[in-house]
């Protein structure tokens, strides 16, 4: 049986470009009464305010965001490939519409108090929302940026990584099946 481990950021082998900009992740927020996920291939990780970070972006117009603004934390979930057509359903789909979650078959769990993640997730982030900004396009240096928006604009989220899980063979981190 595979369970989830705690682990350190420094074990972390993955590359991030890869894990974010083509394997995609999940960003998941709320908590297990009501939640919503969306994938992203934006985002990016590192170290700010001396703290280990992820920062994500969302747009206003996403499910998600309503439950980013509701809520102090979110999820990143990074999954091995033979999942890319249940991320594929949660990137094309709505929480609004659907249960897009039941339709790529994901199984979504929590972890203590943390935020809402998935059992078939290879690593989770738990993140704690540390600063938010709004993407200004009289900011963008490079016109071409505008071209990937439609008057859209993202919202950036900065969230401290509190927790990383990974799958294990052999440890046991408490999960409650949603």
């Amino acid at each position: 049986m595979i369970k989830f481990e705690k682990t350190g950021l420094n074990k972390i082998d993955e590359n991030p470009f890869k894990l974010i900009g083509s394997d995609w992740m999940l960003i998941t927020a709320g908590d297990k009464d009501s939640f919503n996920t969306m994938t992203a291939s934006w985002g990016g990780l590192g170290v700010l305010w001396n703290k280990p970070v992820s920062y994500i972006f969302v747009r206003p117009s996403r499910y998600t965001y309503e439950f980013l603004e509701r809520n102090k934390s979110y999820s990143l979930s990074f999954f091995d490939e033979k999942y890319r057509k249940a991320l594929s359903i949660c990137g094309a789909k709505s929480g609004r519409d659907t249960d897009k979650v039941k339709e790529a078959g994901l199984t979504p769990v929590v972890s203590g108090n943390g935020p809402v993640h998935f059992d078939e997730a290879k690593l989770v982030l738990e993140c704690t929302k540390l600063y938010f900004q709004d993407i200004e396009p009289a900011n963008f240096l490079d016109p071409a940026i505008t071209g990937f928006y439609n008057n859209d604009y993202h919202r950036l989220y900065i969230g401290e990584i509190t927790e990383i899980i990974k799958k294990s063979d052999s440890a046991s981190y408490p999960q409650d099946h949603i």
